[in-house]
């Protein structure tokens, strides 16, 4: 295995998925760690799943986080698929039962372990048998309905930590400057100006849309949300503190327009106390 560059992408970048809250309480939506040499790969496993039947379908909403997902139905595991690197929220509408599993790759290293180019997949989701079959091909044969989380992770850290020992990375160190950059500015930057790391603006576009699944503006786009979910506003200090301001949006009602493209809701309905 080559090493990546020792920009370490979880120490500067926690995406968050804000839109299912505990309160529902029949659906619950979990994150867990992989085993500690997989953290720099892989955010998180996750499990998004009903813990009674539903009176109705579930419609549940992603937002966009600058992330790939490989994910399942634990009940049918067979049904098995990846989701790209979205600039904009996704609604999926579920039945009144299911139970999801999910693996959430840090920005860049699904294209990193599979030599996919992230740009294929961007703003859709498509069958992992397509993809990766022999990730596809894993999932439906290892997985489960009596699987509990701890199994799951078991599973999924075996088949990873194998995968990672025999993957050669692309240590292109111009790239995970330029998003080391974006990341320690919160996405706040001038593309133009402060990404000079060595190549042309043409050359990161290509580096950005083969290992992101877009340019380097819409990944910083999707940083600076995800910095205002992170923070956590109330409606109220929204109003007063100008939030917005801080972040890099030149008035409100630009960042509204562009936080409901990416959450699906307006501020003030996703903070809404």
């Amino acid at each position: 295995m080559n090493d990546l560059k020792d920009t370490n992408l979880r120490t500067l970048y926690t995406p968050v998925q804000p839109t299912v809250r505990q309160s529902d309480g029949n659906v619950t939506y979990t994150e867990f760690l992989p085993e500690l040499r997989l953290q720099s790969f892989i955010y998180c496993y996750w499990q998004l799943k009903t813990t009674r039947k539903l009176s109705e379908p579930f419609n549940y909403r992603v937002v966009a986080d600058g992330c790939m997902d490989v994910y399942f139905e634990l009940t049918n595991p067979e049904h098995n698929y990846v989701m790209g690197f979205c600039k904009k929220f996704t609604e999926f509408p579920l039945a009144n039962s299911f139970n999801y599993v999910g693996v959430r790759f840090l920005p860049t290293m699904f294209p990193q372990l599979f030599k996919i180019n992230a740009m294929e997949l961007s703003n859709r989701y498509e069958s992992l048998a397509s993809v990766v079959p022999h990730l596809s091909d894993f999932i439906s044969n290892q997985f489960n309905e009596t699987h509990h989380p701890e199994k799951i992770k078991k599973i999924l850290d075996e088949y990873f930590l194998e995968l990672i020992s025999k993957t050669t990375f692309d240590n292109d160190s111009r790239l995970y400057d330029a998003l080391e950059i974006i990341l320690k500015n919160f996405g706040v930057i001038d593309i133009e100006t402060d990404l000079d790391t060595g190549i042309s603006s043409r050359q990161l576009r290509r580096l950005f849309e083969f290992y992101i699944g877009d340019t380097a503006k819409t990944f910083s786009k999707v940083v600076r949300f995800q910095n205002i979910l992170r923070a956590k506003p109330s409606k109220q200090s929204l109003q007063q503190n100008k939030l917005f301001f801080d972040a890099g949006y030149y008035d409100q009602s630009h960042f509204i327009k562009e936080f409901k493209n990416f959450y699906g809701v307006t501020p003030s309905k996703a903070f809404g106390r």
